[in-house]
Formats: structure tokens, sequence, C-alpha cells
């Protein structure tokens, strides 16, 4: 019994390890293609279109409230100190330096994750892929990464400024702080460090849910019920390693940064 039991969880290791080799290879292979031709510009703008526009109602959503409710806790918190006026200090560093990349890479982790891994694995399943006439990286990996790559840091600065937009209408409508001071205490609490580590974390975020949806997409087997499970790998994969990834480059940042 305790031998099938070792057995079983040699075997798991084994298929994780392998999991990640495959996911390293495609992720070389990728950067390969990125900087040779052939170019499939026409493919870059429709995902693009696909990846920002379509997940810009959510992510203004989710900065909104965000926000919001930032300003809603913290102003309860601030007060025992009688320091509601700071209200928009712990907003802004907030949600630049950690809220806006991370919930915004999870909404896209969500929506663009399990929508690449769909429709990649349906066009495995059906045998489009081996149909392309063309490497299925440089086709369909490369634009779908590189609007991943382009396209998160963009909408993290979109969530961080709706963000700090629903946190100012709660600071004046509810907590009574004056519009001048809320956006003074906004621009106090931020540094160029905070400013960088905001911009800089996205483009790692959205690198590793897409190559993550594209590699799930590509590896899908097993007809309908493959497609299905592929979506809900891709989506959990791609939270857990935001998560992960978010840490490690927050921890090499603050040792390059501060």
């Amino acid at each position: 019994m305790s031998q099938s039991i070792a057995d079983k969880a040699i075997e798991a290791v084994k298929a994780g390890l392998l999991e990640v080799q495959d996911y390293v290879r495609l992720s070389g292979q990728t950067a390969r293609a990125v900087f040779s031709r052939p170019f499939y510009l026409h493919d870059l703008i429709e995902q693009i279109d696909v990846i920002g526009l379509g997940s810009l109602t959510v992510v203004l959503l989710t900065g909104f409230f965000t926000g919001a409710v930032l300003a809603l806790q913290s102003g309860m918190t601030l007060d025992q100190f009688g320091a509601r006026p700071y209200v928009g200090r712990l907003i802004s560093a907030s949600m630049i330096k950690e809220l806006g990349p991370v919930l915004t890479a999870l909404m896209l982790a969500g929506r663009v994750g399990s929508g690449i891994a769909a429709e990649l694995g349906s066009m495995v399943v059906t045998e489009q892929v081996r149909a392309l006439g063309t490497d299925p990286v440089r086709k369909l990996v490369v634009p779908r990464v590189l609007a991943g790559f382009i396209m998160c840091p963009i909408l993290t600065v979109i969530a961080n400024a709706v963000g700090l937009l629903g946190g100012w209408i709660i600071a004046v409508s509810q907590l009574r702080v004056a519009s001048s001071v809320y956006w003074q205490s906004v621009v106090d609490g931020l540094y160029p460090q905070d400013l960088w580590m905001g911009l800089i974390k996205p483009f790692f975020l959205g690198f590793v849910i897409v190559t993550i949806g594209c590699h799930v997409g590509l590896r899908t087997r097993g007809g309908t019920q493959g497609v299905g499970r592929a979506t809900t790998s891709a989506v959990v994969a791609a939270s857990v390693t935001v998560l992960a990834v978010n840490f490690f480059v927050t921890r090499l940042l603050m040792s390059v940064l501060f």
C-alpha cells in the first residue's frame, strides 16, 4: 500500500516536472519567434483588441470597487488615529504597488487565460492546428503573448486610475475629506520606486498569463471534455502563478529599487 502511494507520488512529481519543462520550452520558442520572421501583424492587432479592449469593462469595475472599498475600510481604521486626511496616501500606495497589478492580472487570468486555452484546445482536438500549414508557435502563440505583454501594463494603469477615482468618490462623499486634501495625499504617498514597481510587474504577469493559456491549450487532449479540463487548468495555473511571480518580482524589485 505504502509502495503504491510512493509510486503515485513519484509519478505526480515526474508529470509536474515534464509540464514545467514543456512550458519552458514553449516560452523559449516564443521568445525566439518574436525576433524572427514571419510576423503576423494582423493577428497581433486582433489579439490586442480581444485581450485589451475585451477586458476593459471587467478591469474598470474591478479597479473602481477596489479603490472604493479601500477608502471605506482604511477610513474607519485611520479614524482611530485621527488620520482620516491621509486616506489618499494609503489608497495610492496600495493600488499602484500591489492591488492594481495583481487584481488586473487575476481578472485577465480568468478571462484571457481561459479563453486562450479553450480556443487553442478546440483547434487542437479538431485538428485545425495541423491544418495551419505554418508554425503554430508563430501563428497562434506569438501574437497572443505580445498582446498580453503590451496590454497588461496598460490595463493596470487604467485600473490604478479608476481605483484612485473610486477612492476619491468615497473619500469626498462618505468620509467628508476635501477633494484637494485627498489628491494632495495621493501625490505625497507616491515615490518613483512605487511607480516603477507598479509599471514593471504587469509585464511579467501578462507574459505568464498568456503563455500558460497557450501551453495548456496546445496540450489539450480528449475532445470536448479535454477542452473543459484545459480551461479550468489554465485559470487555476495562471492565477496561482500570478501570485507566485508577483512575490518573486516584488522581492527582486525591492532589492534593486529601494
